[in-house]
């Protein structure tokens, strides 16, 4: 199932400009982070997170910066869930529409039920941009971060939860 055409038109339909890159198929942040065409000074590639409780009854889709650590604890604690792990990938195609290695937020879109919440680290707000995979791993699109967070999100009823998440480097 390719969703991508999908989401190329929610996001011309929201007016949000785009830049489109295909690619071969990337599996890992660190191979997304090697993609021709990514500029480190000004973009990144968030670490896309699938969350939820110990229920399985509340689910998060947390974006990280690339290089930082997920760490348990520490995310249950400042989100106010206790338990919290990562789901498990079976639920990605019911809950998000995507398959496990296209883990996107862009696939809130697809999320009609609203099950999924966003929550982002503070750290990706200076970016200017953010890239993510349009539901499929052979292309990414390249979106300014305020385009994402203040017509993207809103324009499918969506919101984000932003949190800072203490950097761990020492």
């Amino acid at each position: 199932m390719d969703r991508s055409c999908e989401v190329l038109r929610a996001l011309d339909g929201l007016g949000i400009p785009y830049k489109l890159f295909h690619h071969e198929p990337k599996w890992t942040i660190g191979d997304c982070l090697g993609t021709p065409g990514l500029d480190a000074a000004i973009a990144t590639v968030p670490k896309n997170v699938f969350l939820c409780n110990r229920q399985a009854t509340d689910f998060y889709l947390l974006l990280l910066s690339p290089r930082r650590a997920y760490v348990t604890a520490v995310v249950s604690k400042l989100l106010g869930v206790s338990r919290l792990s990562f789901s498990p990938e079976t639920l990605l195609p019911e809950l998000l529409g995507l398959d496990s290695g296209a883990v996107s937020p862009l696939g809130l879109l697809f999320d009609t039920e609203k099950q999924v919440s966003l929550v982002m680290d503070d750290s990706l707000l200076r970016y200017e941009r953010l890239w993510f995979h349009p539901c499929v791993n052979t292309q990414s699109v390249e979106i300014s971060t305020q385009d994402f967070l203040l017509r993207f999100l809103p324009g499918i009823g969506r919101d984000c939860r932003i949190i800072s998440i203490p950097d761990e480097r020492r």
